[in-house]
């Protein structure tokens, strides 16, 4: 939680913290010049009524291309354990040869593949207990995320597994508490496959592997185009005092969160499963010196 006062400390500081740079006397604009004008709001605040919670979305009219190096993350750590568990965790990463390509645009070697982010909004829940809960998100995202991660609370929907082994059909991944145990979306340490309309345990080496194995996923939702992610709506983190339903940014949906951090991580693409329980999905280069796989 330290981390996280120390991001809402610096968002409130952003917000707080701006004023004109020029002074002067102001005067009123005729209507005929009011009609004129044109332009977008810098912060937009939506209430939102629900069903015995009420939210406040803040969105910020600004784009971001950014890549981030984070080298240990621990959020949520209570009873003994932590929520999300992760090291050298990165937003963005740069190309390692020549010609690669990422999202339909082609990099030279060396050079950075930003992580896209649109409209950053920060959103409070309230019932008559007080703050139900918060989420930090995007109104659009995609690009790669990084990591080392040992615990991870939250949904991967999106992420396919290939059984490339037996006859190739596709599933669709699901977070596993541990090796031989069930499907959780609370401090799962694995990822595997999740067969339709049966409840799976995690058969480690045959149907599931460790989260550490997965090292590079690309954030975002199918354009129908491949080799280029759309972008999602679905990307955030959120703080959750109970179990809570969060809606879509659409209204359309909503996402079910457990108690304390979850992760919604909306992810478009697949991995054959003789990879991801063999070698490991391979790191994306996310330093100037590339270490591969290495952690430094």
């Amino acid at each position: 939680m330290t981390k996280l006062a120390y991001g809402c400390a610096a968002l409130a500081t952003l917000l707080l913290g701006i004023s004109p740079v020029a002074q002067a006397e102001l005067e009123p604009i005729s209507d005929n010049r009011m009609g004129e004008v044109t332009g977008q709001a810098f912060m937009n605040i939506e209430n939102i009524p629900g069903n015995g919670v009420d939210y406040t979305r803040m969105t910020l009219g600004i784009d971001v291309e950014t890549r981030v190096n984070i080298d240990d993350i621990q959020v949520g750590q209570i009873d003994g354990g932590t929520d999300f568990s992760a090291q050298h965790l990165a937003l963005g990463h740069i190309a390692r040869n020549d010609g690669e390509t990422f999202n339909g645009v082609t990099y030279n070697e060396g050079e950075a593949i930003p992580f896209e982010a649109r409209k950053p909004y920060i959103e409070l829940a309230e019932d008559s207990a007080g703050l139900k809960g918060f989420r930090m998100g995007f109104a659009e995202a995609r690009g790669s995320v990084s990591s080392y991660t040992a615990s991870f609370s939250g949904n991967i929907t999106g992420l396919k597994i290939r059984d490339d082994e037996f006859d190739n059909s596709v599933y669709d991944a699901t977070l596993y508490a541990g090796a031989g145990l069930a499907e959780t979306s609370n401090r799962a340490t694995h990822v595997g496959v999740k067969l339709p309309g049966v409840d799976t345990t995690c058969n480690e080496g045959a149907s599931c592997a460790p989260l550490t194995n997965l090292r590079s996923v690309t954030v975002g939702e199918d354009s129908g185009i491949e080799g280029v992610s759309g972008f999602t709506d679905g990307f955030f983190i959120g703080f959750q005092r109970d179990g809570m339903d969060w809606q879509s940014l659409d209204g359309a949906n909503t996402i079910n969160a457990g108690k304390g951090v979850f992760i919604n991580l909306p992810v478009n693409m697949t991995v054959n499963m003789s990879k991801l329980a063999g070698d490991g999905v391979d790191r994306l280069r996310t330093h100037q010196v590339d270490m591969g796989n290495n952690l430094f």
